[in-house]
């Protein structure tokens, strides 16, 4: 954990939002400005700073992270009709806080190539 990590507050619970999933190796909450009817940010507890620092040591994380990403799909009601998964690296690729994240959002059309 980083103390000064937005994320890192909310994955130990000093940072309050809204949770919609929690165990030992990945956190999700509600997206505070939704971008989707459905917008869900998994995280992973442990803090890395972005996919960029990610090894194959971090696979069986990165498969929970994604495992949790489709049962939340599911469980909102976004999975038959598609969904857009998302994670930004570094300031040029729209990355806004420096802890690996994935944007689950669903519930509307999205468009290609991305804005």
């Amino acid at each position: 954990m980083t103390t000064d990590c937005l994320f890192c507050g909310i994955a130990a619970g000093t940072i309050p939002a809204d949770l919609v999933h929690d165990d030992e190796l990945v956190v999700a909450f509600r997206d505070i400005a939704p971008r989707a009817p459905t917008h869900i940010v998994l995280i992973p507890r442990r803090h890395i700073g972005s996919a960029a620092e990610l090894t194959e040591d971090d696979g069986p994380m990165l498969g929970r992270l994604f495992a949790v990403a489709a049962d939340l799909a599911r469980s909102s009601g976004i999975a038959d009709g598609g969904y857009r998964l998302v994670s930004n690296v570094g300031d040029r690729g729209g990355q806004t806080v420096d802890h690996l994240h994935i944007h689950l959002m669903g519930g509307r059309a999205f468009e290609w190539p991305p804005g």
